[in-house]
């Protein structure tokens, strides 16, 4: 049994929420082959079969064929692991060199390398596809979108080519540039990068004004890391000492985070109710619910898009089920597998699917996404990042229109007084707005 349990995204480059033990690694001076055993053990224990194609027998059969043969070092001992997983067909179960492993650790942490993407394999279009640029870094900047496709690294085609060696050709020194050739829809064009170290801070907040002079509160979280609940709870504490009358949560091109830290942001507006249920493959399932300690009840839009992703759609999803709030926006990516993160016996490692999570009215999101309530286009002129989150953003403009209507519905049930003289008044509103009381 795991000694500690978190939830987190590699947010530069890999897509999905995964099971965290950084237990420290026990290097010892065995074979290559234990490397490969330990991660064939660890596959056949614990891996969620989402395609419905694993077989344990074929499993049992390839673990004789692989240690049947001599491994003279450990890149050939490695290429038979990542040979031996891609039979899994799940592009989230995948090996990690030790110097992979070591800078994957160092990215959950908040510290990000390189041009600040996220990227995830599709096996069945057998193409690199970006999840989502993180908002400041250079890709961002350059107008990478989510669901971009890269066709190139620096010349280098990435057909066949695995996770691994793409995140090889994007990182590289801080200074440096790579070239990726992206297709958009039909159209390809290239996009030089200059790689960075990059410091994400997750939360920005403040107040905006409507035109009739209604405060709102507008939250934006760029990814859910370890800080990202406290600095979120922070700023909303902040902005109820404004007298804001609702808030705008932006989750759009939120790649995710750590689940403990979705769950918390989530209870930050959700008082009472489920938030989040996991599923294992042996049919264990762990809830997670609202613990009463909700900082506002006040109407709240949640902002997403084709960028919002597993954590974000922890949140989004909880929102919705619990009708805490309404989506507004595009819809969300649609990740909904956990990996968990597995040290290896020479300090290599693995992530694995081991479990998928459901939304509280038990919808499983995987590869469909989140709808959101209300559908709405980005901008199809570029803004700049200044603009975001005020009414030359599109998606903005929606939210907070919707969030006026909220505000407006909620003022004219709480003017009602039982016995009082304005019960005509009450019915009147009640009789005229049947959607509202249906709610």
């Amino acid at each position: 049994m795991l000694k500690r349990k978190f939830i987190v995204l590699y947010a530069t480059t890999f897509s999905g929420l995964f099971l965290n033990n950084f237990a420290e690694a026990t290097v010892l001076n065995n074979s290559y082959k234990e490397v490969i055993d330990h991660v064939w053990q660890i596959v056949y224990r614990d891996f969620l079969d989402s395609s419905g194609k694993f077989q344990k027998s074929n499993w049992i059969n390839l673990r004789k064929e692989v240690l049947s043969k001599t491994y003279s070092d450990s890149n050939e001992a490695y290429d038979a692991i990542r040979d031996m997983l891609s039979n899994l067909d799940d592009s989230y179960t995948r090996f990690l060199e030790p110097s992979e492993f070591s800078q994957m650790k160092i990215d959950t942490s908040g510290e990000l390398t390189g041009v600040g993407i996220q990227i995830v394999k599709d096996k069945e279009s057998d193409s690199i596809i970006i999840v989502s640029p993180v908002e400041g870094t250079p890709a961002y900047e350059a107008g990478i979108k989510a669901k971009d496709k890269i066709l190139s690294i620096d010349n280098v085609s990435t057909k066949g080519m695995d996770i691994e060696n793409a995140v090889k050709l994007i990182r590289g020194q801080r200074g440096t540039k790579v070239k990726l050739e992206i297709l958009r829809d039909t159209k390809s064009f290239f996009k030089i990068l200059l790689r960075e170290k990059i410091e994400i801070k997750s939360v920005f907040s403040k107040v905006n004004q409507t035109k009739k002079g209604l405060l709102v509160g507008y939250v934006r979280i760029k990814q859910f890391n370890a800080n990202a609940s406290k600095e979120t709870k922070e700023a909303i504490k902040n902005l109820e000492t404004k007298k804001v009358a609702g808030y705008v949560l932006d989750l759009r091109s939120n790649p995710g985070g750590l689940l403990e830290s979705s769950i918390d942001i989530s209870r930050h507006f959700i008082n009472k109710g489920v938030i989040v249920s996991t599923l294992t493959k042996d049919g264990l399932k762990e809830t997670k619910r609202g613990n009463g300690q909700a900082l506002t009840k006040k109407p709240l839009v949640v902002l997403v898009n084709e960028g919002s992703a597993s954590a974000s759609e922890i949140v989004s999803g909880a929102i919705k089920d619990n009708k805490r709030g309404k989506l507004v926006g595009k819809k969300t990516f649609g990740k909904g597998l956990v990996q968990s993160i597995r040290t290896l016996v020479d300090g290599s490692g693995l992530t694995v699917t081991v479990a998928k999570y459901l939304t509280p009215n038990g919808t499983d999101i995987n590869k469909s996404g989140i709808v959101p309530d209300i559908e709405v286009r980005m901008n199809i002129n570029p803004i700049r990042q200044s603009q975001v989150g005020t009414r030359k953003d599109n998606q903005y403009r929606a939210g907070e229109k919707e969030l006026v209507n909220m505000i407006n519905r909620k003022n004219q049930v709480s003017q009602f007084v039982p016995n009082s003289s304005n019960l005509e008044a009450f019915l009147k509103i009640n009789k005229e707005d049947k959607v509202f009381l249906l709610n």
